[in-house]
């Protein structure tokens, strides 16, 4: 039994499925024939809007009794590639267009592609490298021929003979 167990908001109102439901592929057909019965639709889909909406982890669902994350987490990644999300977005666009009227006319994006202006170091080091200490191979100055500097008594598989 999972922490889930009755209507607690976060799923789909039955006007809402009934509207999503004829846009899901038809479940694809199991290679032996046999297994165990796929999660239902809905449950699925409430599972995978309860990710999307509060952001947790998909292994997180588990612990919830909606369904398993792994069956959650497939479902969504069939439907996804099926274009459903895409369909259901388009849709209520143009539900939303018909209600309350979209201006096409005049639309805004925001972004940035620039340093943050109070960066610095504040920030910290990059975190491609952490300004880590110590010696890092891939740049160390070769001495004497050898990579990292040090004399071995036998070539090793990575190396070439480094003995003076």
């Amino acid at each position: 039994m999972g922490l889930v167990v009755r209507d607690d908001g976060w799923r789909l109102p039955d006007w809402l499925w009934e509207r999503i439901g004829p846009l899901l592929p038809a479940p694809p057909a199991h290679p032996l024939g046999c297994h165990r019965p796929r999660v239902a639709d809905r449950d699925a889909m409430d599972a995978i809007l309860l990710v999307l909406r509060t952001g947790m982890q998909w292994n997180a669902l588990n612990a919830t009794g909606i369904c398993s994350s792994s069956s959650a987490h497939r479902r969504f990644q069939e439907w996804e590639q099926a274009g459903v999300f895409h369909e259901v977005w388009r849709q209520g666009l143009l539900e939303y267009d018909e209600v309350v009227g979209i201006d096409w006319e005049w639309l805004a994006a925001d972004g940035a592609m620039t340093k943050a202006p109070l960066g610095g170091v504040k920030t910290g080091p990059n975190p491609t490298d952490r300004a880590k200490g110590g010696r890092n191979v891939r740049f160390s100055a070769r001495r004497e021929g050898c990579r990292s500097g040090w004399h071995t008594t036998a070539p090793t598989a990575t190396t070439q003979s480094c003995s003076p």
